[in-house]
């Protein structure tokens, strides 16, 4: 079967999709978007977290032709979601364009990292990387819906996501940096 999604914010499609074949294999191998990580596949590790409409959810448990006609959204395009969010950037909005995908460092031109991806950076929180991915998006989640979130409410968002290097501490710093950049953000912009 064909599946169409919109991936990122463009318009994507993949041919030949097995029924039972998992939305993680459709954004890995065949539309090249190697960001969500393929750990369990039993959605008990969080590495393959994507936003689908919005919602986070591990992308090994979502059958392909579930995401038929939605919006998927993934680490690759968490700076150009983040940008969409906040208007900062429209030059960083994606066209509606369909294209494939380049597994490939920032485009030219494009968005620097998001927020939440620079203060992982900042902290020190990206160890081997392999549940960053999934950690990012579901603290990006986090920050858009709680944009002060108490040390409860962190753990708690990110209570799917396994982390094998840490103590989740610098993890949980990250979260708290982004928070309190949003914070002065917020409030210097209302000024």
């Amino acid at each position: 079967m064909r599946v169409n999604l919109v991936v990122n914010g463009r318009r994507q499609e993949a041919d030949d999709v097995w029924e039972g074949e998992s939305l993680l294999y459709v954004l890995r191998e065949r539309l090249g978007l190697p960001g969500s990580k393929n750990a369990c596949e039993q959605g008990e590790c969080g590495s393959c977290t994507v936003r689908l409409d919005g919602v986070p959810v591990c992308a090994c448990l979502v059958a392909a032709g579930q995401a038929e006609g939605r919006r998927v959204d993934t680490v690759e395009g968490l700076a150009e979601y983040a940008a969409r969010r906040t208007g900062a950037d429209p030059a960083a909005v994606p066209s509606d364009d369909p294209r494939r995908w380049e597994a490939s460092p920032r485009e030219p031109g494009g968005p620097a990292l998001s927020p939440v991806q620079q203060a992982f950076v900042d902290a020190g929180a990206v160890q081997c990387g392999f549940c960053t991915p999934g950690l990012l998006v579901a603290a990006d989640d986090l920050l858009e819906r709680v944009p002060s979130p108490s040390d409860a409410d962190i753990r708690e968002a990110l209570s799917g996501n396994l982390c094998r290097c840490t103590g989740y501490e610098k993890i949980l710093d990250a979260v708290r940096l982004a928070a309190a950049r949003q914070d002065t953000a917020r409030t210097e912009e209302a000024r």
